[in-house]
């Protein structure tokens, strides 16, 4: 069956329940997916950790419905049990609607959802709150609930008739404590990598799991469904272009770390030769290398250290034009002219782009593109969608020109209810964006790819 976490809104407890029940899956020696709900990065990473299979995102905005049935019953059906984490609140999708929410994914998988409530201050409120969610969509089932913040066995008992007094099955009480704090950054949860601890923290949680929570309940509800007639080998839904034998570098350490499992995956059944490259350690470009990927992650908190690493930006200087670099957000600002780190100190990068950035107001959200050139992973008017996430602001910034090795800007962004701006730098040999983009679900990407990487092997 397998079930989806949710929760009335951002903070509290979705994630942290999630890992209680990875923790507790792998002591009892079972194996766990997760999946979850949206683009995020970070509370992948930690689940991913934890569970010791790579947590699967499920967007519904950016890989439609036939992926996001293909990718969970594919996965699900090799594990034991299986959950999938929410994003926000139950019902936030785009905008003021519901679309590509935890609701609608939990509709679109039928699955049930066990909804996490944080009862600080809450007894009989609890049931209106509720009883406003079990009823706003008859489509949806819940489960059960699981409250978080309970401090007393008294409050305990007062949630508990509440709850009985609406008909809703109690899952377990959490109690405030050091455990259950996760740590956190400015766009979410700590990456894995930062939590020095997190194997003892998952032992205290397998006990917060064993102490607080109905288990036998939340077993039946986290099993994983069977053979399903969407689960088969998702990556085969598109028709990709012909295989190519060779290597790319991609960025992977704790500077940049912000990427798909299935990006690699889909690159490697495309024949890929994919090869961690580590900045950070000061390495240069593995010399088989045809192409670069810059992800995502948090550079400005090791700028100072990446502006020393001479022979990993040396190696980038040499590769730029002559090899295919894909960057993505923080990735792209390692090819900029300086960045400020988090003291607001400056640091200087790769130099190949004309722009310093430092750290501005956050900017998130879907976005719509159109390619506006001919491009490394687009063709001129070609459309796609991606997501930003990101408190930067760029500096200095000029307008790429002729002279600037042919280099453009690729495309129009647009959020879904923005101004269309334009942004990047691109050409044949370079795609530099703030925006994230899934590479399986979009052939084209993947085909434009691959032929730039075999014009270099030529």
């Amino acid at each position: 069956m397998a079930c989806v976490i949710g929760a009335p809104s951002s903070g509290c407890g979705k994630t942290l329940v999630s890992l209680i029940l990875s923790s507790w899956a792998r002591y009892t020696g079972q194996t766990i997916q997760t999946f979850k709900v949206g683009p995020d990065y970070l509370d992948p990473q930690q689940l991913s950790t934890i569970s010791k299979n790579p947590c699967r995102n499920l967007d519904l905005v950016l890989y439609g419905h036939k992926w996001v049935k293909s990718s969970f019953y594919y996965h699900a059906e090799k594990t034991d049990l299986s959950l999938v984490e929410g994003a926000m609140g139950l019902f936030d999708g785009l905008g003021s609607t519901s679309i590509g929410s935890t609701a609608e994914i939990s509709k679109c998988l039928n699955l049930p959802i066990v909804l996490v409530v944080n009862a600080r201050g809450q007894a009989a409120s609890l049931a209106p709150l509720i009883k406003g969610f079990r009823n706003e969509d008859p489509k949806l089932k819940i489960a059960g609930v699981i409250l978080n913040n309970v401090k007393t066995d008294r409050h305990k008992n007062l949630l508990k008739e509440v709850l009985e007094s609406i008909n809703v099955k109690m899952l377990g009480c959490l109690p405030s404590s050091l455990a259950m704090q996760l740590p956190e950054k400015n766009l979410g949860l700590a990456p894995s990598h930062e939590i020095h601890n997190l194997q003892e923290r998952a032992d205290k949680w397998t006990l917060l799991a064993k102490e607080n929570l109905d288990l036998i309940r939340l077993k039946e509800l986290l099993v994983s469904p069977e053979k399903h007639e969407s689960s088969y080998n998702y990556y085969e839904i598109n028709n990709y272009d012909s295989k190519s034998k060779c290597a790319i570098a991609v960025a992977d350490d704790k500077a940049f770390h912000f990427s798909y499992p299935e990006t690699e995956e889909c690159l490697n059944k495309l024949g890929f030769n994919i090869i961690k490259w580590r900045p950070l350690n000061d390495e240069a470009l593995p010399k088989e290398a045809k192409g670069i990927i810059l992800p995502g992650g948090f550079p400005e908190q090791h700028a100072h250290e990446l502006s020393n690493c001479k022979r990993s930006i040396q190696s980038l200087k040499d590769s730029f034009m002559k090899l295919p670099i894909y960057a993505e957000c923080g990735g792209m600002l390692l090819l900029g002219q300086e960045i400020y780190d988090v003291n607001g100190l400056p640091h200087k990068m790769a130099g190949l782009l004309p722009f310093k950035a430092k750290e501005g107001r956050l900017k998130v959200g879907y976005r719509r593109m159109r390619a506006i050139n001919n491009g490394l992973i687009l063709n001129c008017n070609e459309k796609i969608s991606g997501h930003e996430f990101h408190r930067w602001e760029l500096l200095a910034k000029t307008i790429p020109n002729k002279s600037d090795c042919n280099i453009n800007i690729p495309w129009e962004v647009k959020g879904w209810e923005g101004k269309s701006i334009k942004e990047g730098w691109g050409n044949d040999f370079l795609h530099a964006s703030w925006i994230h983009l899934h590479w399986p679900t979009n052939p084209n990407i993947l085909n434009k790819w691959s032929s730039s990487i075999k014009r270099v092997k030529d």
